[in-house]
């Protein structure tokens, strides 16, 4: 809690935001996270590994027994490297990919990578996702904005399970898309966002139907505000002080809170008949 009464208080930053200099720093389950070997021997591919939910659930996966490769953009390496260094710690191979996602040709070398240099794919989570809500009028969304939100958030994922599905066939493995909140209840300063999760949402449902058969299974999970470096990076500075104040729980939630439900996801003890689901975790807001 900040000096003026708020969870957070007003800060900033410029994009795509950077985990050390938010207070208080996000909880990724650095200290609390205790795997139960549920993914033990499966090798995962974490888009947007860096910081934020991404390096949460790479820690969760890592305890859980898995090899995790994550991408990050040029500017996130001191945070990507602090996320290899925390799979490392559990006794896990560590892939680290500097990766823009926005050409298919770049997502197909990515998985390429990873099965070359960590011998398999198991799980693959496209999280990586890019918002701005500072000015959200439909007059203000340039053209270039809109190909930077579509390309990264939507078409990243579906160039990605183009590539990993012959690997994903193999391993009967799993998809997980990060959507959102937004796609329920969008807010009208993230028009060009919430289209894009609305998007993961109906994409889950069809890659499931579709890729069922191939033993593959397809589900998502919608978190609510979350407090990752995309908060004070692209969100007015008022918006991030009050961040989760209008959830049924009165605040925000950390990444954390939010791993968890990846693993659940991605495991076949737990999970093996899951698909075609988005699990919520929003602080009570509906998920339907």
């Amino acid at each position: 809690m900040s000096d003026d009464g708020t969870q957070f208080g007003e800060q900033t930053q410029q994009p795509p935001g950077s985990t050390g200099a938010m207070d208080p720093e996000p909880d990724h389950g650095e200290t609390s996270y205790v795997g139960h070997g549920r993914l033990a021997g499966k090798v995962a591919l974490v888009t947007g590994g860096d910081s934020g939910i991404g390096r949460a659930v790479a820690i969760a996966y890592a305890r859980e027994g898995a090899d995790v490769a994550i991408t990050h953009l040029p500017e996130e390496v001191d945070d990507a490297r602090t996320t290899a260094a925390l799979v490392t710690d559990a006794g896990r191979r560590v892939l680290v990919v500097e990766a823009d996602l926005r050409t298919s040709a770049r997502c197909a070398e990515v998985v390429a990578q990873v099965v070359g240099e960590l011998g398999a794919l198991d799980v693959l989570v496209s999280n990586a996702g890019y918002q701005w809500a500072r000015d959200g009028h439909v007059t203000a969304l340039t053209d270039e904005r809109i190909e930077r939100t579509f390309a990264t958030n939507v078409y990243a994922g579906l160039w990605l399970v183009r590539a990993a599905q012959p690997h994903l066939a193999r391993a009967r493995g799993s998809i997980l898309f990060n959507t959102s909140i937004q796609a329920y209840e969008p807010s009208t300063s993230l028009l060009d966002y919430a289209a894009t999760k609305a998007a993961l949402n109906n994409l889950t449902v069809n890659l499931a139907q579709q890729l069922g058969p191939e033993g593959i299974r397809v589900n998502a999970v919608a978190p609510g505000p979350i407090w990752t470096p995309l908060q004070p990076a692209t969100q007015h500075p008022g918006k991030v002080a009050d961040l989760g104040a209008d959830t049924p729980l009165g605040r925000a939630g950390q990444p954390a809170e939010v791993a968890p439900a990846f693993v659940f996801l991605a495991s076949d003890a737990d999970a093996s008949y899951v698909s075609g689901t988005v699990l919520g975790v929003t602080g009570g807001k509906p998920v339907f």
